[in-house]
């Protein structure tokens, strides 16, 4: 068998087969009622930015630091961080180490973490109505079985640097790695914000604003995690986690490595999603790589 014909075979394994494939217009409308019904989103008020110097092309990679302020200036913590996936989604945030290369254990309590996250991500009417889609659309056979499968390529572990089990695709999305001497992934508004508030984050400009006059909106930006560089990191901002996860989950199943669009409101956007193609689960099925907003 040719090698081009292994790899079909493969992710034939890796995917739910072509009769079960969403329409593009399936998947814009899903997502445009997911973006109604994230009611965990920051309101007016609740997340003030600072955006300050808007960077060209020529200077996203120069790691200059165009903007003397902070990027976040208020986040209405009490509001916003007590609501139940929000708390969920920040007890997880510390259970990782940030270099590649370095094993991940996965304690009780982190594991309990993890469950306790899923528990209330499934409770939303956001991941109701996902959960609904799929199964409808026979990518999966109940809630159940979606809940199981969610968790195993969020969260299982992989190596991204032919030893340890040092990555999932959770880490990667939410937390972020530095990975060859750069930050790697790091898509998460709020461990953003968190990071900025603890002194670890230093903002040095934006480069794109997407055109909604609400939350949830996307920003790329380009920031420093202590001594190491995000040149152009994308981020929705002032959405829930649910939502997130959602989004990035709704494009990781229908349009694997690639790039999907979905709606927010009357605006489009592009969601770019990778499997991770070196190892995988169950039966063939791969591992998130990445996923995040392509703006």
């Amino acid at each position: 068998m040719t090698q081009h014909g292994q790899l079909n075979m493969f992710l034939e394994k890796s995917h739910p087969t072509s009769q079960f494939a969403a329409t593009n217009e399936e998947i814009q409308n899903l997502s445009k009622q997911l973006y109604l019904n994230d009611v965990n989103r920051a309101g007016n008020g609740d997340i003030i930015l600072n955006l300050q110097h808007k960077a060209s092309s020529l200077q996203t990679g120069t790691g200059t630091d165009f903007s003397s302020q902070k990027l976040f200036s208020h986040v209405n913590e009490a509001k916003l961080f007590t609501r139940p996936t929000f708390a969920r989604l920040i007890s997880l945030l510390d259970n990782y180490v940030k270099n590649t290369g370095t094993l991940e254990t996965i304690s009780n309590e982190e594991i309990q973490e993890e469950t306790a996250f899923m528990t209330e991500v499934f409770q939303t009417a956001i991941m109701k109505q996902l959960s609904s889609f799929f199964i409808s659309k026979g990518y999966y056979t109940s809630v159940e079985s979606f809940e199981s499968d969610l968790r195993e390529m969020w969260f299982g572990l992989y190596t991204r640097s032919k030893g340890s089990l040092d990555s999932s695709g959770f880490e990667h999305v939410f937390h972020g790695e530095i990975h060859k001497g750069k930050i790697s992934g790091f898509h998460s508004w709020v461990n953003l914000y968190l990071l900025e508030k603890a002194g670890e984050i230093n903002y040095l400009s934006y480069s794109s604003d997407g055109p909604w006059t609400s939350y949830p909106d996307v920003f790329t930006f380009q920031f420093k995690w202590t001594t190491y560089l995000k040149t152009v990191g994308s981020f929705f901002m002032g959405s829930s986690p649910e939502f997130e996860f959602a989004m990035y989950t709704l494009c990781y199943v229908t349009r694997p490595d690639s790039m999907c669009t979905v709606k927010l409101g009357d605006a489009s956007l592009k969601i770019q999603t990778y499997s991770w193609p070196n190892s995988s689960y169950g039966s063939g099925k791969r591992y998130v790589a990445s996923s995040y907003p392509n703006i």
